[in-house]
């Protein structure tokens, strides 16, 4: 399987160098049974397979096709995790972009088949740049990313993602909290290593965001402790914006800086990605009530089976409706193990005080702010079209 570690510089195409046997162990026993493999597809065929975004591509483009191949994910893990193999053979270089891209869209369940990298390259091609002088920063948004994913699964004690088991539930605790760790060194070593100008920039701009993210994960965590009716939608939109929006921010604007763009147009890219990852997240948090578990990869309910102060929750929770108290009450108490009961009533009752509604229409509202950060960075809807094909799908997932 292809390693994270063995990418290539971009200038000088000298062999992989081996990284330590300890550092292969743990990114491939977290490779089988999280997110790696769709992880070292992404991060081949970003800095790898040398082909980038083909011309006037669009996500939308795919869109039917994403639906249409959905239903065979189990079928496309296995096509996914063959072509990194492939992938590793020097006529793998060769594979094009979209053919690496299709399947890992589906086999990914349709969660954020994007990727977190990839907007990099999307805000370099918008600002007229070159998305290949990218590939590295891409990945290591990517890698920072998959990290990210790793912790979280050991913290919430999710037991799927994808679905797939989470790695911790395969090899332990400590093996994926290092596995996480060593995505996130790479990460900082692709930086380091890339000879482009705006490297410093975007590593200090990336480990920046690492710290923002740390600290929306503890306030997550934190929510977890305090009573439903202590919880405030405002602080429950800021943690969401640490925890989903600064890093799709972080890689817009990495994607201005390599493009050598100025201040105010990297500023206002991160503006875009933080409003579209929040809108994403408030649509996240919708799906994790309501969606369907043959496309979500988690359990029915899973949200309100361990108690998140979701945002369609704490919307409902803050509704001053009486449906909004029932909901207090039933949050603070424990659910019986397999009382699926309970947890339908909770989301009749979420939905009965507006707490969907609000989400579905907070989620417009952000991505509308978005568009408006976008369009100063880049006022050309066409030159924009990339990031603007991003934004739609972030908001339009089936669920």
């Amino acid at each position: 399987m292809t390693q994270a570690a063995d990418l290539p510089a971009p200038a000088a195409r000298t062999s992989p160098t081996e990284p330590l046997s300890g550092a292969r162990r743990l990114l491939r026993a977290a490779a089988v049974a999280s997110c790696v493999p769709y992880l070292s597809l992404k991060v081949a065929w970003i800095a790898g397979s040398h082909v980038g975004i083909p011309e006037g591509s669009s996500l939308l483009e795919h869109r039917g096709l994403m639906a249409a191949a959905n239903s065979l994910t189990v079928l496309m893990d296995g096509a996914v995790i063959v072509l990194a193999l492939l992938l590793t053979r020097p006529w793998g270089r060769r594979v094009p972009a979209w053919l690496l891209g299709l399947p890992m869209w589906a086999a990914t369940g349709l969660l954020l088949p994007i990727m977190a990298g990839f907007p990099a390259q999307l805000a370099v091609r918008a600002l007229g740049g070159d998305p290949l002088s990218a590939v590295r920063a891409a990945a290591a948004v990517e890698l920072t990313h998959n990290f990210t994913l790793l912790h979280d699964d050991v913290m919430d004690r999710d037991a799927t993602r994808r679905h797939r088991p989470t790695a911790w539930t395969v090899f332990g605790d400590a093996d994926a909290i290092l596995a996480g760790d060593t995505l996130q060194a790479l990460a900082q070593r692709l930086l380091a290593e890339d000879p482009h100008p705006g490297a410093p920039a975007a590593a200090a701009r990336l480990a920046t965001c690492v710290i923002e993210l740390c600290a929306g994960q503890h306030a997550d965590c934190a929510l977890e402790s305090r009573a439903p009716d202590e919880v405030s939608l405002a602080e429950c939109l800021a943690m969401a914006e640490a925890k989903t929006g600064a890093l799709l921010g972080c890689a817009c604007a990495i994607g201005a800086v390599y493009a050598g763009a100025g201040a105010d147009t990297a500023e206002a890219l991160d503006g875009f990605g933080r409003q579209a990852g929040l809108a994403f997240q408030l649509i996240d948090d919708v799906i994790g009530i309501w969606g369907d578990p043959a496309r979500t990869g988690k359990p029915a309910r899973a949200d309100l089976a361990a108690r998140k102060k979701s945002l369609p929750v704490v919307a409902a929770l803050a509704s001053g409706t009486p449906e909004g108290v029932e909901l207090a009450g039933l949050y603070g108490r424990a659910t019986a193990e397999g009382a699926q009961g309970d947890l339908e009533r909770m989301a009749r009752v979420v939905e009965r005080a507006g707490g969907r509604d609000w989400a579905q229409l907070h989620a417009a509202d952000r991505m509308s702010r978005a568009l408006g950060e976008l369009a100063r960075a880049v006022p050309d809807p066409e030159r924009a079209g990339g990031l603007l094909a991003l934004a739609e799908f972030v908001t339009r997932r089936p669920y």
